[in-house]
């Protein structure tokens, strides 16, 4: 067999020029953030994404993850009804405003955290799921875990500040992710601007809900030790992205911070698709089979996320033996497809047939031998 052979392709990518700065020159007010482009899940900004923080009222995102999951698998309904405790009723904090002993919707109390980031209403709910506060954090932490989300730990539903109550910028963003992908049908809550409970009328405290119509959620939160916080996501032409920010000195520089990010890494980067899936990448020899050659395609669909201009850089390399002999099972991995991204980075991508090619018979191979003998190729 002839060594392995190397086939460069270079993509390049008209785009229009875009005056914005790296990431060395984006300036924040919040002491944490990362944002990260699901298409791809890569990281676009890291600001002390892993260091631990106070995750205020952005736990509620997790809050909201065991109770959409009790949703979803039926042990939970919209209509069913929770009783307010005392405790819950007394939680200072930003609050729904139940009343003690009143007997609240699970889709009201669902609206009351959400839009209204009620500390009373996820008592509720966390007590209503399983039996108390106290048992529904440990549940939380377990989710976590599940989630990926390995370097937090939750003591309750709200968010109250206590020493064993962290998180960190990545684990939020991991759980957002995971709210999103999982359950589609709930998601939407995270988008309603305002809910209206005994009388009074709240607004969504997320900013980018008022400045940015991409963005579809998620969570604020604040506190006196760890500052102001937002747990966003935005989608920009069927591309995502999700935000945390944490530590910003006010509501306006948490706004400020938000859009500044949010907005930046929409402009700066891109996610092209480069092959569907099953899309043939490259044609290969086949050695002794009933046909010379076979496709080699990928599996799934290959995005890669890079700045945008640095999109002209762009190199992918096609790497197998050649030629392969026979016989090939379709989807049997045959190469491998390398992309070359800027800073020296590379993907390797399997590559597999499409078709299955058979050995030829005993006389046929003869004669191929022969014939490659005489002519270095069969």
């Amino acid at each position: 067999m002839k060594n392995k052979k190397f086939l460069c392709l270079i993509v390049f990518v008209l785009l229009g020029k875009i005056a914005v700065h790296a990431e060395e020159g984006l300036s924040l007010d919040s002491t944490q953030a990362i944002l990260i482009d699901t298409t791809t899940d890569q990281v676009l900004f890291n600001k002390g994404a892993d260091e631990k923080m106070l995750p205020s009222s952005m736990t509620k995102i997790l809050t909201m993850y065991l109770i959409f999951e009790e949703l979803k698998a039926g042990r939970l309904k919209m209509e069913d009804l929770f009783v307010v405790s005392e405790k819950a009723w007394r939680k200072q904090g930003s609050k729904m405003f139940v009343k003690v002993g009143e007997q609240v919707k699970v889709e009201d109390l669902i609206r009351g955290v959400i839009v209204q980031s009620g500390n009373d209403a996820s008592i509720v709910l966390a007590e209503g799921i399983s039996g108390s506060e106290e048992a529904f954090a440990t549940q939380m932490t377990h989710k976590a875990r599940e989630l990926g989300a390995n370097n937090s730990n939750f003591m309750n539903a709200t968010g109250w500040p206590d020493e064993n109550h962290y998180s960190t910028p990545r684990d939020l963003a991991c759980i957002a992710k995971k709210t999103i992908e999982n359950f589609p049908e709930y998601y939407p809550f995270y988008k309603e601007m305002a809910f209206v409970y005994g009388g009074i009328r709240q607004m969504n405290r997320n900013p980018l809900l008022y400045t940015m119509p991409e963005c579809d959620g998620l969570k604020t939160g604040s506190t006196e030790e760890g500052g102001y916080g937002l747990v966003a996501s935005a989608v920009q032409q069927g591309r995502r992205l999700i935000m945390v920010i944490n530590g910003a000195s006010s509501k306006k520089e948490r706004a400020k911070d938000a859009e500044t990010l949010m907005r930046w890494g929409f402009a700066y980067f891109i996610s092209p698709l480069l092959f569907k899936a099953s899309e043939s990448v490259q044609k290969a020899d086949v050695w002794l089979g009933n046909r010379p050659t076979v496709e080699m395609a990928v599996e799934q669909d290959v995005y890669v996320t890079l700045p945008r201009h640095e999109s002209k850089n762009l190199k992918m390399e096609v790497k197998y033996h050649s030629p392969i002999a026979a016989p090939i099972k379709a989807g049997q991995r045959l190469g491998t497809l390398i992309i070359k991204l800027p800073q020296n980075k590379e993907r390797e991508i399997p590559l597999v047939a499409t078709n299955a090619v058979e050995k030829i018979g005993f006389i046929a191979r003869i004669k191929a031998a022969f014939y490659y003998l005489l002519f270095g190729h069969n």
